[in-house]
C-alpha cells in the first residue's frame, strides 16, 4: 500500500469510526463491542499473515514495537469509550484534535525532531479554532463531565505517545506484522477490561445494526485502519500523521448528519473551512514563506 493511499484510508476509516462506535454500542455493551472488534481484527490478521507468508517476529525489539503500538490501541480506544459516557461526540472530537500538538511536543522531547515553527504553531491554532466552531454546540459537560475530560485527555495522550514511541524503534517490519503483533498484545487487555467492566454476554439483545457495525469496525476500523496507520507512521513524522485527527471530526459530523439524522448547521461549514485552511498552512506555509523570501532576495539582488 502506497503512503498516499494509506493516508487517505486512515482519514476515511477514522472519519467513519465514531458513527460505527455509536451504532455498535446501541445494543452491545461498549466493552464487549470493542473486544469483539479486536478479536475480529486479530483473527483476520493472523489469517492474512499466514496466507501471505509475512514474517511475524517475536524477538525483543519486535515485542517492544508491538507494546508501543498496543499502548495507542488500548489506551487511546479504552479511555475514549470511557469518556463517551460523560461527554458528547463533539467534545471528544475537539480534544482529539490536540493530538498533533501533543505529538509534536512529545516528538521534540523523545525523537529530537526539529523545533515547531511559528507558522506551524499558528496553523495548529487556526485548525483547532475551526474544530471549536464545529463542535461549539456540542461543547457541554454532563454530570461528572470533568471525569470524562480526564479520560479523553488520557486517550489523546496515550494515542500520541504511542505514535512517537513507535517512531523510536528502528525495525524493518511489515506494517501488517506490526498490526497483528500490536493486536496480540492489546486484545488480552480488552478482554480483562470487559471482565472488570461488564463480563456478561446477552446475545439475544444484540441487533443486526450493532452486529454489522462491529464487523465493520473489526475489518476496516481495526485491521485495515491500523495497517494503513502503521504504514504511514513508518514514512512520516508522528506529528504529521496525527494531523489526520484535525479533519476527521469534520467528516465524522457530516456523516452523522447524513446517516444518523444529526443536525447540520452553518457552523459545520465555517469550521471545516478553518480546519482545512489551517492544514494547508501547516503543510505548505513554511514552503510558501521560503519561496517569497527567495523571490525578494532575487528582486533586491
Amino acid at each position: 500500500m502506497s503512503v498516499p493511499i494509506a493516508y487517505l484510508a486512515v482519514l476515511l476509516i477514522w472519519s467513519t469510526t465514531p458513527l460505527g462506535i455509536v451504532w455498535s454500542s446501541e445494543s452491545i455493551p461498549p466493552s464487549m463491542a470493542v473486544l469483539l472488534r479486536m478479536l475480529i481484527a486479530l483473527v483476520l490478521g493472523f489469517m492474512v499473515i499466514k496466507s501471505k507468508k509475512i514474517n511475524l517476529p517475536w524477538h525483543k525489539q519486535a515485542i517492544t514495537l508491538y507494546s508501543y503500538s498496543a499502548l495507542g490501541i488500548f489506551g487511546g480506544m479504552m479511555f475514549s469509550y470511557l469518556a463517551a459516557g460523560y461527554l458528547s461526540s463533539g467534545v471528544l472530537s475537539l480534544v482529539f484534535g490536540l493530538s498533533p500538538v501533543i505529538s509534536a511536543i512529545l516528538a521534540r522531547k523523545i525523537l529530537a525532531e526539529p523545533k515547531i515553527s511559528s507558522i506551524r504553531k499558528s496553523a495548529m491554532f487556526i485548525a483547532l479554532a475551526g474544530l471549536g466552531v464545529v463542535c461549539a454546540d456540542n461543547f457541554t459537560l454532563a454530570e461528572n463531565g470533568i471525569l470524562g475530560l480526564v479520560f479523553v485527555f488520557l486517550a489523546v495522550f496515550f494515542f500520541s505517545l504511542s505514535g512517537v514511541l513507535v517512531k523510536s524503534v528502528s525495525l524493518a517490519i511489515h506494517p501488517l506484522a506490526t498490526t497483528v503483533g500490536a493486536l496480540s498484545v492489546a486484545t488480552p487487555l480488552f478482554f480483562i477490561s470487559w471482565l472488570v467492566l461488564d463480563g456478561s454476554i446477552n446475545t439475544e439483545l444484540w441487533q443486526a445494526k450493532s452486529i454489522w457495525a462491529t464487523i465493520y469496525l473489526g475489518v476496516f476500523g481495526s485491521l485495515l485502519g491500523f495497517y494503513a496507520y502503521f504504514t504511514v507512521l513508518q514514512k512520516l513524522s508522528a506529528s504529521t500523521v496525527t494531523l489526520i485527527t484535525l479533519i476527521t471530526p469534520v467528516i465524522a459530523l457530516s456523516l452523522g448528519a447524513l446517516l444518523n439524522d444529526e443536525a447540520l448547521h452553518y457552523k459545520l461549514v465555517l469550521g471545516a473551512f478553518f480546519v482545512l485552511f489551517g492544514l494547508a498552512i501547516y503543510h505548505w506555509g513554511d514552503v510558501l514563506v521560503s519561496y517569497i523570501k527567495k523571490r525578494r532576495a532575487l528582486v533586491n539582488a
